[in-house]
Formats: structure tokens, C-alpha cells, sequence
């Protein structure tokens, strides 16, 4: 039981599978607080700005308004064309500030979770459907995170503006007996105070909440070691077949290459650890070729194989050593390697005659 228990516990970092595999169901970490503190944040900057740009088109606007009003004739077709007037003109004044918002959501999101697109949240899911399930999210752990983050922001930033407004009441009592275009810039730069305060904060809480948010979807993610013995038999396979496999691989190779050991013309040992079958054909090979090796049971095997087929055995240890040890199944041995095979090569020549 308390094997089981240590299993099912989350302890091992998540793999990079099972960091696709969140990315692509769209679990990442992404924080609305960052978007809300970008967009706040540079729209007060561009609207910095461009207020001035902005108030003048309204002005431009009016002025045109009030210079031709009385030209108009107030018909259902001329009150389409005032209305029709107004929209496109506001709709025109306002566009850069819809085009920022656009631009800086985008970025906002962009920046925290890089190119996603998945159409897998979109899927429709019965479970949600569950009214039972349902009720048990608005009550849940995160629910209740959430609600409190929420509440803790509303209280800071209320508090915080609080604090800016009264300290400049003292100041405010002045305005009554100053010209109003002083009262409205007064209230301007106070209220661009109020939001300039906001807006760091809401940028503090977007750092500690998009760090709270990483490290809750790290704790997510994270595996437990069946899960990760489950994920290796998935990519890698079951290494029991695995090892099978190999084994039957090497079975093959074995079988080809004891095959090969009658066409050797002659089988160097160490003398009984190792035996390695050479084979060279003049005209036809630049160098003696390696037909096959081993040690123990499989170069007794060959040696059996080399006295069925009459293939001289010849004893020369530091030659099979060197042999087994540099040389694969198939290649050609190195030139360092020439004289030593060479030397017994001719010997072997000379036993069968061959010149």
C-alpha cells in the first residue's frame, strides 16, 4: 500500500511530452492580470499623447456640427445622415486607441505563452454539461483563489485612490474661486495621478500573479514515476519487447555471420577465448576482410564450423586480440594490421600450396 501511495504522488519534473501534450489541449500558463496591467498601462500612455489629437477632432466635429445646423432639415433622412456623421467621425477619432487595445492584447498574450493555436479547448465536453460538476467549480479551491485575488486588487487600488483623492482635497476647496478651465486641468492631472498609481500597482500584482501562475501549472504538470514508466513504454516502447527484439537482431546476426565462416581462409585464435574468421580474395579485395568473431562459446562455435570446412586454425593471440577488439563483422583490417595478417596468411598459402 505504501508503495502504491509513493507512485501516485506527483514528484518528478513533467517531461517535454507532457508539456506539448498540456500546450496542445491550450493548458498554459497565462495570467489575465499581465493583459490587464499591459493594456491599462500603455493605453494611459498613448492617451497621454494623444488626448490633445483627439479633443481636436471632437472640436473639428462639433464646430462643423454647430456651423451647419442650421442648414439642415430635420427629416428621418437627414437625422440618418447626422447620426451616420457623428458615428464615422467618433468612429474614426477612436480607432487608434481600438487599434493599441488590439495590438497590445495580442502582444500581452503573445509574450506569456508564445504562437498556440488549438482548436481542442473549443471540443465539446459532456462532463461540463454536469450540473453536479458544475456547481463543485464555482466552489472549488481555485474558485475560491480567484475570488480572494480579486477582492484583495478591488480593495488596493480602491484604497490607493483614496488615498491620492484626499490628499489633494485640501487643494480642491481653492477651485471654487478659480477660472473653470484651472478646475477642469486640476482634475485632469488628478485623475491621471489616481491612474498612474493604479497602473503600477496592477503591474506589481500582474509579476505575483503570472509567478503564482507558472509555478501552479509547474505543480500540474509534474508526474509521478508510473506515469513516466507509462510515458517511456508510449515513445520509447515496452522494453521487455524491446530486449526481445534485440535478442532476436542478434540471434540473426549471429546465425549470418557463423554463415559466413566457411568462405573464411583462415581462423586466427587466442587460442581458445577468441576466434576470428578472416577471408581474403587477391584481385578482388584491397585488404583481408573480418567474416566473423567472438569469444568463448561463439568462437568455439566457429572454430567447429573452421574444422568441418578444413579452414586452418592458426594460434597467435596478440593478432586475434588486436582483430577482435578494432575490427567489426564486415570490414577490412586496418593497415597498421597488413604484415601481422599478411605473415600468416602466406603461412596458410604455403600449408594448401597456394602461391
Amino acid at each position: 500500500m505504501a508503495e502504491e501511495s509513493s507512485s501516485g504522488e506527483r514528484t518528478e519534473s513533467p517531461s517535454s511530452k507532457r508539456r506539448s501534450d498540456f500546450r496542445k489541449k491550450g493548458q498554459v500558463a497565462q495570467s489575465r492580470e499581465v493583459q490587464a496591467a499591459a493594456m491599462f498601462t500603455l493605453l494611459l500612455l498613448f492617451w497621454i499623447f494623444f488626448a490633445p489629437i483627439f479633443w481636436e477632432q471632437i472640436r473639428e466635429m462639433m464646430t462643423a456640427l454647430w456651423r451647419d445646423s442650421g442648414e439642415y432639415a430635420i427629416t428621418t433622412l437627414s437625422l440618418m445622415q447626422l447620426s451616420y456623421y457623428i458615428g464615422a467621425g467618433l468612429a474614426m477619432a477612436l480607432a487608434p486607441l481600438f487599434l493599441v487595445v488590439l495590438v497590445v492584447g495580442f502582444f500581452a498574450t503573445f509574450l506569456q505563452i508564445g504562437w498556440l493555436f488549438t482548436t481542442q479547448p473549443l471540443m465539446p465536453d459532456l462532463a461540463k454539461l454536469d450540473p453536479i460538476k458544475g456547481m463543485a467549480r464555482f466552489v472549488s479551491k481555485r474558485s475560491l483563489v480567484e475570488v480572494i485575488k480579486s477582492l484583495l486588487k478591488v480593495g488596493l487600488i480602491g484604497w490607493v485612490a483614496y488615498k491620492t483623492v484626499k490628499g489633494e482635497f485640501g487643494q480642491a476647496l481653492l477651485l471654487l474661486q478659480m477660472p473653470v478651465e484651472h478646475t477642469v486641468l486640476y482634475l485632469a492631472k488628478t485623475a491621471a495621478l489616481v491612474m498612474a498609481k493604479v497602473a503600477a500597482i496592477m503591474i506589481v500584482l500582474a509579476i505575483l500573479d503570472y509567478a503564482f501562475i507558472r509555478w501552479e501549472m509547474e505543480e500540474k504538470m509534474k508526474m509521478s514515476k508510473q506515469e513516466q514508466k507509462e510515458e517511456m513504454k508510449e515513445t520509447e516502447g515496452d522494453p521487455h519487447i524491446k530486449s526481445k527484439i534485440r535478442s532476436i537482431q542478434q540471434q540473426m546476426a549471429r546465425r549470418r555471420m557463423m554463415a559466413a565462416v566457411p568462405e573464411a581462409d583462415v581462423v586466427i585464435t587466442n587460442p581458445t577465448h577468441i576466434a576470428v574468421a578472416i577471408q581474403y580474395q587477391a584481385g578482388k579485395m584491397d585488404a583481408p576482410l573480418v567474416l566473423a568473431k567472438g569469444q568463448e562459446l561463439v568462437a568455439e562455435k566457429i572454430r567447429e564450423i573452421a574444422r568441418e570446412h578444413d579452414i586452418p586454425l592458426v594460434e597467435n593471440p596478440p593478432v586475434a586480440r588486436l582483430l577482435h577488439s578494432k575490427v567489426e563483422v564486415g570490414q577490412s583490417i586496418p593497415e597498421e594490421m597488413f604484415k601481422a595478417v599478411a605473415e600468416i596468411l602466406a603461412y596458410v598459402y604455403s600449408l594448401k600450396g597456394r602461391r
